[in-house]
């Protein structure tokens, strides 16, 4: 018996120092990145990187008001195309699919969720950016809509599932119809759910940068309107990188650290969110 007690608190002891270390591990992967956006980047924001244009190649400062603008812009339409979509399709699948159909859907988002980014940024080029003979903010913000759709879907049917079925059944006791018990009873439940998933796949299409070069593709100047190219924090991360100016380099750092700092913003909220959620329900 001695031996076999020996041996379990071995293996347990050693496995709980694996599962440290891999904790640690993950930890310092993310504190590592910060540091070094920090260390590279601070030291480049200020307000005039955040509100005024580029400048030309050879001098120095400017700053990325446009690219910030234009991450905005593709990031509300994406959200009023692909959010509602997802919205609506979720609640079929959670309170009216049936098992064939709903089976096709959920399989098919799913795929959607695998697809490299860059096959979405060709498939909107090719039905919206060659028709209209332009790259603009539309096609940009389209491509990141598409990609939101599936994460949307599958998470608003996994949080209206996981609303207790006695809560509809009680309003169809009192008489109320499938459409409006779920209106005013399913939804309601699971909002917070709801909105914790459409906040992590806003955060998840933040970054992507290959859809968007083949569809906003770019602009060194203020985009007005939705029918011209726009610069994103993405792209222009992707194109500073890869340019052989110290400057470029500096600036794209700074903007890594602010688009990492506002999806970990994003993260956080959703997180909260969910978290009184789920206290509530608890109470």
């Amino acid at each position: 018996m001695s031996f076999r007690y020996a041996w379990r608190k071995f293996v347990n002891v050693v496995m709980l120092s694996l599962t440290g270390v891999c904790a640690l591990s993950a930890v310092f992967v993310l504190i590592f990145i910060l540091g070094n956006l920090v260390y590279y980047g601070g030291s480049n924001l200020n307000w005039a990187f955040l509100t005024r244009l580029p400048r030309p190649v050879g001098e120095t400062g400017g700053g990325m008001g446009n690219a910030i603008v234009g991450s905005a812009k593709l990031l509300f339409l994406a959200a009023i195309t692909g959010v509602p979509v997802g919205l609506i399709g979720g609640v079929y699948l959670a309170e009216y699919g049936g098992k064939t159909f709903s089976f096709l859907v959920r399989y098919t988002a799913d795929l959607l969720n695998g697809v490299p980014s860059v096959v979405m940024g060709i498939f909107i080029y090719t039905v919206v950016v060659i028709p209209m003979k332009k790259f603009s903010a539309l096609a940009g913000g389209l491509a990141l809509g598409v990609m939101l759709m599936p994460i949307v879907l599958r998470s608003t049917e996994q949080f209206l599932r996981a609303v207790p079925g006695s809560l509809r059944e009680g309003a169809m006791a009192l008489g109320a119809r499938k459409w409006r018990t779920v209106l005013t009873v399913v939804i309601p439940a699971a909002y917070k759910g709801i909105a914790t998933g459409v906040l992590l796949s806003l955060a998840r299409v933040a970054g992507e940068t290959a859809p968007l070069i083949f569809t906003s593709f770019g602009n060194p100047f203020w985009s007005h309107g939705w029918n011209d190219p726009t610069d994103t924090l993405p792209v222009v991360i992707w194109r500073y990188a890869l340019s052989p100016y110290d400057d470029w380099h500096r600036q794209a750092w700074a903007a890594g650290f602010i688009l990492l700092g506002l999806v970990l913003l994003v993260n956080i909220s959703a997180k909260l969110i969910l978290s009184r959620g789920m206290s509530s329900g608890r109470a």
